[in-house]
């Protein structure tokens, strides 16, 4: 919004709907960071643009808003936008009201949400938990599915959820990124930092079930008859290389 003008009021600006309450939260992804976060509350603020500068200037309104339980980021866009809609019209039918009450953000609290890369699709099994693992693929599993390395190449998964740990596997067997299945929830374990996430779709060549999987690759029988060693059998953890900007040679 540019220009805005009543007989009594004219304004001259842009107003901004940030799906966070600011300060925090500032940047391009700050639906992402409150799911990765796992944040039980969040909020719409509108703002006034400041020049050169992002998510910087006065609050002219904002609201808080609990996070529906186990929501995606796609999920809690819809359910802010919405907020954010109505917001917006309150503020613009009685704008000289909230301009004139409008406040500047506070120096505290000010946390960044940066924009959303394929490296964050990449699970680290020694160092992410399973409610962490679980709560990525809410975050960023709409724009990609999560990624891991299997035998040497990259692989996707999807549908992942929280089990509860196993006692009677032994601890050779309990290196971060060794499988199990199992068969009652017919799901594939994969071990992480802290015990267990179960995973429902494994994409390789073409998409399979964990039972296809583990048909395919962990079945007993050929897991003795293949020559793979231990360390083989378990996903490792994919690492992505930043993009570099290839610099355009100026013709002279």
């Amino acid at each position: 919004m540019n220009r805005f003008q009543t007989t009594y009021f004219s304004f001259s600006g842009i107003l901004n709907v940030h799906p966070s309450c600011l300060p925090k939260f500032r940047g391009p992804a700050p639906i992402v960071h409150t799911i990765l976060n796992g944040d039980k509350k969040t909020g719409v603020t509108i703002m006034q643009i400041r020049p050169k500068r992002f998510d910087v200037g006065p609050i002219v309104m904002q609201e808080m808003y609990p996070v529906p339980l186990r929501c995606t980021a796609k999920e809690l866009e819809a359910v802010l936008s919405k907020h954010g809609a109505e917001m917006l019209i309150s503020v613009l039918n009685n704008l000289p009201w909230y301009l004139r009450h409008s406040t500047q953000q506070p120096k505290e609290g000010v946390t960044f949400a940066p924009k959303i890369t394929a490296s964050m699709s990449c699970i680290k099994w020694e160092e992410q938990s399973a409610e962490q693992i679980v709560r990525l693929e809410r975050a960023v599993g709409f724009l990609m599915p999560l990624q891991a390395v299997w035998m040497g190449s990259p692989i996707k998964l999807r549908n992942f959820v929280e089990v509860p740990d196993f006692d009677n596997i032994s601890d050779t067997a309990s290196l971060p990124g060794c499988l199990r299945y199992h068969r009652a929830s017919q799901r594939l374990l994969v071990r992480c930092k802290d015990g267990w996430v179960g995973v429902g779709t494994i994409i390789l060549k073409k998409k399979l079930s964990a039972t296809d999987f583990y048909n395919g690759y962990l079945h007993h029988w050929f897991v003795q008859k293949s020559t793979m060693q231990q360390d083989e059998c378990r996903f490792h953890t994919l690492c992505l290389q930043p993009k570099t900007k290839k610099k355009q040679r100026r013709e002279v």
